[in-house]
């Protein structure tokens, strides 16, 4: 992934010598190719319809230059923050905005919140009510799941025994509330798909890794971004089949994650969701935060490539984003173990040597382009 800033307000490109360095740098470990954000708000910042490509075409071209594939972000939400603007979702993920941390509404591991009580969700919520002859049901999303901060026990609806979201009122809100924004989704999609019908573009959906309190029953940080996942529930298997129906890519977050590194009081299990996201479809992967451990490159390697069950054969991802290109990244021993992460993923499953015996067989590689990655990082700072 590029930085978010590549692109000045000015639409140009920012440190341009940096970037030319840093795309060379990157070429010479291998890396296929690039991700930016194309920031809808500089694009069209001055006339609707008004469109200019300025520094995105010239970052294009430079790619172009050095042999790397790019893939583009169309980016309609905030920089930086969760607030929606348009397209999938926050963040431009495929969910509500349950969890907005902006002015410390919402904080890890907070259960987030239903997005449902406008005048639009109402009167949405109201007529679904009265399709299945339930009227009372339309009055109002839950009253009783308590707040962004909370834990699921200190509420009543995502309490564990007796919980108001295993009851038939909280099948029904919860199986609407999922289906409005898989319509939402499949609408959008339908749009794309159009767009790009006669090119060869590929189209990809981000659908985030809520991993925390996934070891509850009612999942519920995942119930109120709109994910209808539960013990007794698969909340992920729609959202594949509509992605499938229009050859879109589910691409999922927190494939770095290891169970043990969570909080385990918020019973976080990334790695389950993983598997279980896994057992649905075959996924194109992020990481959620930067990393540039071992154990986390460790981690990725073991998602790429997962065996579901002991029936079943083994899952490969069908591509892997590393967040991000940054000067720490640069630095000698992250470069070092970054260059050593992607040889081990091109190698795939038949590569049976360990991240640390191809970082030794690297060295040699490594130290002809030192002098490379060393004008990469002071001029990424400055």
């Amino acid at each position: 992934m590029m930085p978010l800033d590549s692109v000045k307000m000015d639409n140009t490109v920012n440190r341009k010598k940096a970037m030319n360095a840093s795309f060379q740098a990157l070429k010479s470990a291998r890396v296929e190719g690039i991700m930016m954000d194309v920031w809808w708000g500089l694009v069209e910042r001055e006339h609707p319809g008004d469109y200019n490509w300025g520094g995105y075409m010239d970052l294009l071209d430079m790619a172009k230059n050095h042999g790397l594939k790019v893939q583009v972000v169309m980016s309609f939400h905030q920089c930086g923050g969760n607030e929606i603007q348009v397209g999938m979702g926050p963040a431009g993920e495929l969910r509500y905005p349950s969890y907005p941390e902006q002015d410390g509404t919402w904080k890890f591991p907070g259960i987030g919140a239903f997005q449902c009580f406008d005048k639009y969700m109402s009167s949405k919520l109201r007529d679904a009510a009265e399709v299945v002859g339930k009227p009372e049901w339309g009055h109002s999303g839950p009253t009783d799941a308590g707040h962004y901060n909370n834990w699921p026990e200190e509420t009543q609806f995502f309490r564990k025994e007796s919980g108001g979201w295993s009851s038939p009122y909280g099948e029904f809100f919860l199986t609407w509330y999922s289906k409005m924004l898989i319509d939402h989704g499949e609408n959008i999609l339908s749009l794309a798909t159009e767009i790009f019908t006669y090119t060869s573009v590929k189209i990809s959906i981000k659908i985030d890794g809520i991993h925390w309190h996934y070891g509850t029953r009612s999942h519920a940080p995942e119930l109120t971004a709109g994910y209808y996942n539960t013990r007794f529930h698969d909340g992920y298997l729609p959202i594949a089949q509509m992605l499938a129906h229009h050859g879109a890519i589910f691409n999922f977050t927190c494939i770095e994650m290891r169970d043990h590194e969570q909080p385990q009081d918020a019973l976080c299990a990334p790695e389950k969701l993983v598997k279980q996201v896994v057992s649905t479809t075959q996924l194109a992967g992020e990481n959620a935060l930067p990393r540039y451990d071992e154990q986390a490159y460790e981690q990725i390697l073991k998602a790429s490539t997962l065996q579901v069950d002991e029936n079943s054969g083994e899952r490969e991802m069908c591509a892997f984003t590393y967040l991000r290109m940054n000067p720490d990244l640069f630095q000698d021993d992250n470069w070092r173990k970054f260059m050593a992460f992607v040889k081990k993923m091109k190698e795939g499953k038949d590569g049976h040597r360990c991240l640390e015996e191809v970082e030794r067989d690297n060295e040699h590689f490594i130290h002809g382009k030192q002098s490379l990655v060393q004008e990469v990082v002071p001029a990424l700072v400055h």
